[in-house]
């Protein structure tokens, strides 16, 4: 059992992000946490893991209980010291700096059978493969397996689907709804959090990010969100009826104090000015009384974001923007898949999926190359790794002012109000920037820079499950060309037109 007393987190200078929390997780309990980026999830649960790994850059109160328990972290990201570093050295290994420990040699066979219900060939252990070859749902598979081959008692897993094949998000909801151990995780997916969760933690900034505010319910996913919209709403309608209410008895004792105070004028008679004067002093006590009403207060909640294309980016129907043919696809000396045919035209949605380690962001790099320098469409790229096209020392802003024409800030600023960044988010350098806030920042890129062909790799990943569903509708709604990788269950339904299944021997159309 873990057990949280009273936690309070506050990032220096003096920003909270989690506020009194309590909160005791038992066996059994798959606990969803929730939020829009930047709220400090992650955060809460390197404070679990380990308190010390967070007060360089945060103030701690209350209490963590673990009872000697061992804690399983899958962080978000594997770090890059790893990648000079084989397979095998990855599990023999605590951290990059560590010498190897051979004992951990005889967990090898324990280890075999884990990469095999990842679906990952075990062969990759005894190859000379490094860490930095790897697709990134190969790199996750990697973290998942060290995890559970130390056999931890709780669970804490930080975007555990990030790039991760359709068979393996499969593998990993039927994975934590068998499991008794305690389970903590963080998911963009919102099918995942759909099929496994049984608690929810809401955590929320609000008033600027000036406060923080969590909910804490022992309910499913889709109960918490059809509950909290609807009180949300019905909170609204009490207000606006409150409102109304109280400013329509307000005119109406006004009214009265103005006839009475004109009798008072007018009238001599000192019997009626006696009965005038009771009758002032009532109405005098019921404005009071209305003054002090506790009238119902709009939700003050954290708002959703808001973005869109313009409507006149548009792509012409059935113009060809890619046509590709490769007789293979190789990372190295190492074939991936071979006979590759893609055919698209304007306006055309596409998703390629395919397992873990195929190719599938290695075959959009090669269309973004074979595409970016056309003339006659405008593209834009969102890769797998955000770091590979960001400046991690340029300021935000400035990143989205880079190669416009005309540079409106006001207009700038907005949108990014518009996507949850507070003024001073707009001036943090792009390497101070949450993953999420980084893959917002990539799709303002997009939006602003005009393009008409969208070449996204897992646009979804990494960004809250309360901002996706925006997303998603921003990206079906949009007039141009996609060409995606995803293995988001809700994009690939609610965004695609056509998807695409590489494999081994080519290209697969699915539909």
């Amino acid at each position: 059992m873990v057990e949280i007393s009273n936690l309070t987190i506050k990032i220096r200078p003096n920003r909270p992000i989690i506020n009194g929390l309590d909160l005791i997780l038992n066996k059994g309990d798959k606990l969803a946490v929730i939020g829009e980026e930047g709220n400090g999830k992650s955060t809460l649960f390197k404070a679990i893991n380990n308190i010390n790994d967070i007060k360089s850059y945060c103030e701690v109160e209350g209490t963590i209980l673990k009872k000697k328990l061992k804690i399983g972290l899958l962080e978000q990201a594997l770090s890059s010291d790893w990648n000079q570093f084989l397979v095998s050295e990855y599990f023999l290994k605590i951290t990059p700096t560590n010498e190897i420990d051979y004992d951990k040699y005889n967990d090898f066979h324990r280890l075999i059978n884990i990469l095999l219900a990842l679906n990952l060939d075990p062969k990759i252990l005894d190859s000379n493969q490094k860490i930095k070859t790897l697709s990134g749902g190969e790199k996750i598979k990697l973290q998942i397996a060290k995890v559970l081959i130390n056999d931890p008692d709780v669970l804490l897993l930080d975007e555990p689907t990030n790039d991760l094949d359709l068979y393996t998000l499969e593998w990993l909801e039927d994975f934590i709804n068998n499991q008794n151990m305690p389970i903590m995780f963080i998911s963009h997916d919102e099918t995942l959090l759909e099929n496994t969760a049984n608690m929810i933690l809401h955590l929320e900034q609000i008033k600027g990010k000036q406060e923080a505010r969590h909910t804490l319910v022992k309910k499913s996913y889709q109960e918490y969100i059809y509950e909290r919209e609807i009180a949300l709403k019905k909170q609204e309608q009490l207000a606006i009826y409150d409102q109304r209410d109280y400013l329509k008895r307000k005119h109406e004792l006004s009214y009265q104090k103005s006839a009475v105070r004109s009798a008072q004028e007018k009238i001599k008679d000192s019997a009626v000015r006696r009965t005038l004067n009771k009758k002032m002093k009532n109405i005098v006590h019921q404005e009071q009384k209305l003054a002090n009403t506790q009238l119902t207060t709009k939700p003050d909640i954290e708002d959703a974001i808001y973005i869109e294309f313009e409507p006149n980016i548009t792509i012409p129907t059935n113009k060809v923007i890619l046509n590709l043919e490769r007789d293979e696809l190789k990372i190295g000396p190492k074939r991936l898949t071979h006979n590759i045919k893609l055919l698209v035209k304007g306006p055309e949605k596409i998703v390629i999926v395919g397992q873990n380690g195929i190719g599938k962001t290695v075959l959009l790099k090669m269309i973004y190359d074979e595409l970016k320098n056309r003339k006659d469409i405008k593209v834009g790229y969102m890769p797998q790794n955000y770091d590979d096209v960001l400046n991690t020392d340029m300021v935000a802003l400035d990143y989205l002012y880079e190669g416009l024409e005309i540079i409106d800030e006001s207009k700038i600023r907005a949108y990014m109000g518009n996507m949850k960044f507070t003024s001073d988010e707009m001036l943090f350098k792009i390497g101070n920037l949450s993953s999420g806030q980084k893959a917002k920042l990539l799709i303002l890129k997009l939006i602003l820079d005009k393009c008409n062909v969208l070449i996204l790799d897992e646009p979804t990943r990494n960004l809250s499950p309360l901002s996706n569903p925006v997303i998603r509708k921003m990206l079906k709604d949009y007039k141009g060309t996609i060409i995606s990788v995803s293995h988001d269950r809700k994009y690939i339904m609610e965004v695609r037109d056509v998807v695409y299944e590489l494999t081994s021997t080519g290209m697969v159309k699915k539909n």
